[in-house]
Parts: structure tokens; C-alpha cells; sequence
């Protein structure tokens, strides 16, 4: 089992950035591919970044390309989401995700393990 917990949501205003962390706990992140989803108000949820636990390969959804970082401290068991240049259409609670495979984190196949979520709001 693995334990998965988001922090670092909050306000900010547009063009601001935000650090997204997930710290694990059960197993460690080398075992597993992580990765972050997203749900706006109202919207489907979305992929928006992940990172092969066996090859370090990073993966982002266009909308977040050159904005968004996604890195991983395997000493500390965390995963992190840097966020720049942030944009209101950016708000949403942000999910950190666990899965032994890269591929279904990307292609939204079934994933092992989600965190609660974490609140990100932009300001206009």
C-alpha cells in the first residue's frame, strides 16, 4: 500500500507560482511512476504531469508545457509540481497519483494509488 499526501495549494495571483508537494509513505517512490491530475469545478479530471520512477522521463499535458515542472526526491519519498506562470484556468484541486506503470499515468489508464488533493486557486 501507499499512502499518498499533496500539500502546497493555495491563492495566488495570475502569473504567480505555487510548489506542489506529495510526500508517500508504504513503499518507496523508486517501486512506482507518480504523477499529477487535476479537476476544475465542474470539469472533467485531467492529466497534467508524471515521472517514470525507473527512467526519471517526464510527461506534461500541453496546457502546462514550459509552465509546469514535475521533479522527484527519492530520499525523501516525494514528489513535487513546481508551477509558474500560473493562470486562472489553472484552478483546480490537484491530485498527486502512484502506479507501477509510466504508460497508464499518461494515457488514464487504471491507477493504483491517489492522494485526497490538494486546493490551487489562481486570481485574476
Amino acid at each position: 500500500q501507499v499512502q499518498l499526501v499533496e500539500s502546497g495549494g493555495g491563492l495566488v495571483q495570475a502569473g504567480g507560482s505555487l510548489r506542489l508537494s506529495c510526500a508517500a509513505s508504504g513503499r518507496t517512490l523508486a517501486s512506482y511512476s507518480m504523477g499529477w491530475f487535476r479537476q476544475a469545478r465542474g470539469k472533467e479530471r485531467e492529466f497534467v504531469a508524471a515521472i517514470s520512477g525507473s527512467t526519471g522521463a517526464t510527461r506534461y499535458a500541453d496546457s502546462v508545457k514550459g509552465r509546469f515542472t514535475i521533479s522527484g526526491d527519492n530520499a525523501k519519498n516525494t514528489v513535487y509540481l513546481e508551477m509558474n506562470d500560473l493562470e486562472p484556468e489553472d484552478t483546480a484541486v490537484y491530485y498527486c497519483v502512484a502506479d507501477r506503470t509510466f504508460f497508464s499515468i499518461i494515457h488514464g489508464g487504471a491507477i493504483d494509488y491517489w492522494g485526497k488533493g490538494t486546493l490551487v486557486t489562481v486570481s485574476s
